[in-house]
C-alpha cells in the first residue's frame, strides 16, 4: 500500500523548498484518502465540486500538499488544499489534518466535524481516543495508520478495504 499511496510523490519532487520528509509522506497520504474515503452526496456536492483537504492551525506541510493536489481530481472532482486558522472558519472540507497547535482544542472541535461528514486526520497522541478517524503513527521509523471506524461512521463516511486493511483498525485507543 505504501507504494500505491506513495505514487502521488512525483508531483512533491517539484517543491523549492523541502520540509520534513515526514510531511511530505503524510501529504501524499493526505492526497491519497480521497481516493479510499466514501463522503454522503450531500456532503460532496454536486459532480464538479471540489474535494478539500484543509489544515487547521500551524501548517507543517509547506507547499506540499497543494503540489500534491495540483491538478488531481478524483472522478469529476478536482482536489484542492486550503488552511483554516480557525476551526469555525471551516465550510467546506472533505478532509482535515488537525495541527498539533490544536491538539488541546480537538475533543471540542469533534462533534461539530463529525457533523459536517469531515474525515479527520492528525498526528498527536490521544487523537483516536479523543474520537480522531485517522492517526498517523510512527513504528519503526514508519509511518502506520491507526484507523477509528466508529468515528468514521458517526461521520457517514465509508472507508474502503484497501485503507483498512494495512492500518491499525481501533474503536479507541488501548490505555
Amino acid at each position: 500500500m505504501a507504494l500505491t499511496l506513495l505514487g502521488g510523490a512525483g508531483a512533491l519532487a517539484r517543491a523549492q523548498t523541502p520540509p520534513t520528509p515526514e510531511y511530505q509522506v503524510k501529504a501524499v497520504f493526505l492526497f491519497n484518502f480521497a481516493q479510499f474515503v466514501e463522503w454522503p452526496p450531500k456532503v460532496l456536492g454536486g459532480d464538479q465540486a471540489p474535494i478539500v483537504i484543509g489544515v487547521v492551525g500551524d501548517d507543517p506541510f509547506g507547499p506540499y500538499l497543494d503540489e500534491a493536489v495540483q491538478g488531481e481530481r478524483i472522478g469529476t472532482h478536482p482536489l484542492v488544499a486550503r488552511r483554516f486558522r480557525r476551526i469555525e472558519d471551516i465550510t467546506a472540507c472533505h478532509i482535515l489534518f488537525i495541527s498539533r497547535s490544536e491538539a488541546g482544542h480537538f475533543e471540542s472541535m469533534a462533534p461539530r466535524l463529525r457533523a459536517l461528514g469531515i474525515l479527520t486526520v492528525a498526528d498527536f497522541d490521544g487523537f483516536i481516543r479523543q474520537g480522531g478517524i485517522i492517526q498517523f503513527v510512527t513504528v519503526k521509523n514508519k509511518i502506520r495508520l491507526r484507523i477509528n471506524v466508529e468515528a468514521a461512521k458517526g461521520a457517514s463516511l465509508t472507508i474502503s478495504s484497501k485503507l483498512l486493511r494495512p492500518a491499525m483498525v481501533v474503536v479507541q485507543e488501548p490505555d
